[in-house]
């Protein structure tokens, strides 16, 4: 039998507001509370995860920086790409938090090879890649059984601020999106196929939760 899985399509937000969203929710929920995903784009902004080091934040200029308790070092977030919030419970779903990056990372895999797009995992450095250049990053927080935060799917944007830092830590590692790789599709479009693909790898049922954040006074 599939689990339910709530997907909630809320355009462009404010980092910080969701990201305190994400928090409530995470902190209210209960058992029988069901897991969500949450569709959007941020405006501009750069972030730094738990053990982010600054010296990877090379001039971000008048991009705002916010360190926040996620996995992994400093990356980007801006429109044009696709953010993937992932509001699981660990426990609930039968996942170890290593199962869940790989269902994470094989959802984009799956979604890139039904368009004929060869993506690959990189040891040591999670995310997806093609032809070497990283295309989705992944940055976790595990709180109570749970998770939240997730991945970032570049799409169609610009990607110029990538040249302010190094991306995930690295110095030399090069990004890429979408339409550089032909596929002419929104942020949108790549949503839809993505949820499809994670729920087919996470045996869920997809439930359509509109636009609003299930968080009082979040909206």
């Amino acid at each position: 039998m599939l689990r339910p899985l709530t997907v909630r399509r809320l355009g462009l937000c404010n980092y910080e507001l969701v990201r305190q969203a994400m928090r409530d929710y995470t902190e209210a929920r209960g058992r029988a509370d069901g897991d969500e995903i949450w569709l959007l784009e941020h405006p501009p902004i750069f972030t730094l995860g738990r053990a982010g080091a600054r010296e990877h934040l090379l001039a971000p200029g008048d991009i705002p920086v916010l360190r926040v308790e996620r996995g992994g070092q400093v990356t980007y977030h801006g429109p044009g790409q696709l953010v993937v919030y992932v509001l699981f419970d660990l426990h609930a779903a039968g996942l170890s938090v290593r199962q869940l990056v790989q269902g994470l990372e094989q959802a984009v895999i799956d979604m890139l090879a039904a368009v004929g797009i060869n993506g690959k995992r990189r040891s040591g450095a999670p995310g997806i890649y093609v032809a070497g250049r990283k295309v989705a990053a992944l940055g976790l927080r595990i709180r109570r059984g749970c998770s939240y935060h997730g991945l970032a799917l570049n799409v169609a944007m610009d990607l110029e601020p990538y040249q302010r830092i190094h991306p995930c830590g690295y110095c030399d590692l090069e990004v890429t999106q979408l339409c550089d790789l032909g596929l002419d599709w929104s942020v949108a479009k790549a949503g839809e196929a993505l949820v499809q693909s994670l729920a087919a790898n996470f045996d869920y049922e997809l439930l359509d939760g509109g636009q609003i954040l299930p968080v009082q006074g979040a909206a």
